[in-house]
């Protein structure tokens, strides 16, 4: 597939979605939707990536959703609702991908563009970025159950009724981002939690191990630990990758992993 609105990128065991509407500070359209959309089923089905890394072309992340188009939908109740439920499963896409996703942010990540940072696993800013949601501001309602999930109940309603931006710091100190370093170097430490994600890495357990997390945060902790006690249980007896990672200790060697 050709894509318009994003680029994707493939090099070895990295994928690199990249959004490409620098003139409108990347703003998501009908078409960006479904364009990561297609880019997270191509990456789902190959099974020499190992991890994804998503990025932006220009000054800003994202800015959010196309207010052009919303405009075009502000009469038709029926075809708003399809194109937020569509927004919705491309970030739960993004969120449900069996790859560890490492978010580059450089500028401006508001409302759309924040929920998706929401739902990237680590996140790296650069120290000139700015996040926030400022749906508030003009009578529109924000995402509001990731946040508060990712933040705590009340940091998510300040941020949300408020509709402050975060300085890169801010966020990083509440636990809204992973880490902050220099505008110039936002790129090397993506690439260098990529290549820790990844390399002598079980991909397996990769999976199972976000699965773990994504579920069992949904659910009361009993339900969660007995759900890790079965899955953890399952894996040791079960995996190549479990019984090789055992002999490599055991041998004082690196694992080789065969994702299994």
């Amino acid at each position: 597939m050709k894509f318009k609105t994003i680029i994707l990128e493939k090099n070895e065991e990295v994928a690199r979605i990249t959004l490409n509407r620098p003139d409108v500070l990347n703003s998501i359209s009908p078409e960006t939707v479904s364009e990561i959309e297609a880019a997270c089923r191509d990456i789902e089905e190959d099974n020499v990536i190992k991890a994804v890394a998503i990025a932006a072309k220009g000054h800003a992340f994202c800015a959010g959703v196309d207010l052009k188009y919303l405009k075009e939908l502000s009469s038709s109740l029926p075809k708003y609702r399809e194109f937020i439920q569509s927004l919705y499963r491309m970030f739960s896409r993004i969120e449900q991908l069996s790859k560890p996703v490492i978010c580059a942010v450089q500028g401006l990540a508001l409302a759309g563009g924040l929920e998706l940072v929401n739902v990237c696993d680590i996140v790296i800013a650069s120290e000139k970025a700015q996040l926030g949601d400022q749906h508030a501001n003009f009578g529109q309602i924000p995402g509001t159950q990731r946040l508060s999930r990712i933040v705590g109940a009340k940091r998510a309603k300040e941020i949300m009724l408020t509709g402050k931006w975060l300085s890169a710091a801010e966020a990083e100190r509440i636990g809204l981002i992973n880490k902050v370093v220099p505008a110039d170097k936002l790129e090397e430490a993506v690439n260098e939690m990529v290549n820790a994600v990844t390399k002598n890495k079980s991909s397996l357990v990769a999976r199972r191990m976000k699965s773990l997390v994504n579920n069992g945060t949904q659910v009361a902790l009993p339900t969660g630990l007995e759900l890790e006690v079965q899955v953890t249980c399952y894996h040791f007896v079960n995996s190549y990758d479990a019984q090789e990672g055992v002999k490599a200790f055991e041998e004082k060697r690196v694992p080789l992993f065969k994702g299994m």
